[in-house]
């Protein structure tokens, strides 16, 4: 088996790409599409608001990681929700919590997270849920922001470039796969980042993109291909992981990071910038016809997932019923 054959077998069964199969049951049962109000697969939920849109999403995180790092779990739950409404060319407007803790001194290592994270990226805490008298700490929170126009999830077209933009000003977290750049990054940095995306929308730079999410490179990828009904090709080649190890970036869930698509001749102007704020970006893949997510080397193509065959989300478009 070639290096590009073993990296997608590798990639298709990895947990944190078939962790993601978990909204699919969520969808199902509460009968969801794509057409769904909100709709649903996006990054955030975009309701429509005057000239303009009002967004929602939020996030919750695994016990054993708020247990064994709770000022990063606090932080997360502000960073990940504002990476949401970012991915949807918005601005975040403000968090609520829902909080459970076995103790005062490990709610409050997990508020102090929230807190800093607030702080650092300018959105505020306005309220939540807190319980502190439970066997475990457990955390979700919620954001609200607003966009002008929208980068959704639904329009990426055949033809178009797949771009990754990410903030490499950092290092994994001990043995994880979590790539925070925000640690001691300077708070002007940090906001001045927050705008990249809104401007590509206003400025229809771009034609759709997800913020990297735990799937990593791939999951994301797979997501935005089923949602938009097309496929997607990867050139790991032209893939800049920051430690060298493709097989573990490919996975990696970045503090700032977002794959984008657009069309060849605004490629250049995307990638500028990412650039102008020192954030890594490189067109790494093409969208194509059909529903396949796969590695090449220019020569050969190396399946990871065809969501045709084998539906991921369970949020397709809905193909319209011919008429006899």
């Amino acid at each position: 088996m070639t290096h590009l054959a073993a990296l997608a077998a590798h990639l298709a069964t990895h947990p944190h790409v078939t962790g993601k199969r978990d909204i699919d049951v969520a969808c199902a049962a509460l009968d969801l599409t794509q057409n769904s109000p909100g709709r649903p697969g996006d990054d955030a939920a975009a309701i429509p608001d005057g000239d303009g849109w009002q967004l929602m999403a939020t996030e919750g995180f695994m016990n054993d990681f708020v247990a064994s790092a709770p000022w990063f779990a606090g932080w997360c739950a502000v960073m990940v929700n504002m990476s949401d409404i970012l991915a949807m060319g918005g601005r975040p407007t403000a968090v609520t919590n829902a909080l459970w803790a076995p103790d005062v001194a490990m709610a409050q290592e997990i508020l102090r997270g929230m807190k800093e994270a607030s702080e650092a990226y300018g959105i505020p805490i306005v309220g939540g849920h807190t319980n502190l008298r439970t066997a475990q700490p457990q955390l979700a929170a919620a954001i609200w922001g607003r966009a002008k126009a929208l980068i959704t999830s639904f329009d990426a077209q055949p033809g178009d470039v797949l771009i990754a933009g990410t903030d490499l000003r950092g290092a994994y977290a001990g043995d994880s796969s979590n790539f925070p750049a925000f640690l001691n990054a300077p708070h002007k940095r940090l906001r001045g980042d927050m705008e990249i995306l809104p401007g590509l929308a206003e400025e229809g730079l771009v034609t759709a993109g997800k913020d990297i999410s735990q799937g990593g490179i791939a999951g994301t990828a797979l997501m935005l291909a089923e949602c938009s009904g097309v496929g997607i090709t990867i050139d790991p080649a032209r893939i800049s992981p920051p430690t060298g190890d493709l097989r573990r970036w490919m996975t990696a869930f970045p503090s700032f990071g977002f794959l984008l698509t657009a069309k060849p001749e605004n490629a250049p102007t995307v990638l500028s910038r990412f650039h102008k704020r020192d954030i890594r970006a490189e067109v790494i893949g093409t969208v194509t016809q059909g529903s396949a997510l796969t590695l090449t080397d220019g020569a050969a193509h190396h399946l990871i997932w065809d969501h045709a065959a084998a539906p991921y989300l369970g949020l397709a478009p809905i193909k319209e019923r011919a008429h006899a």
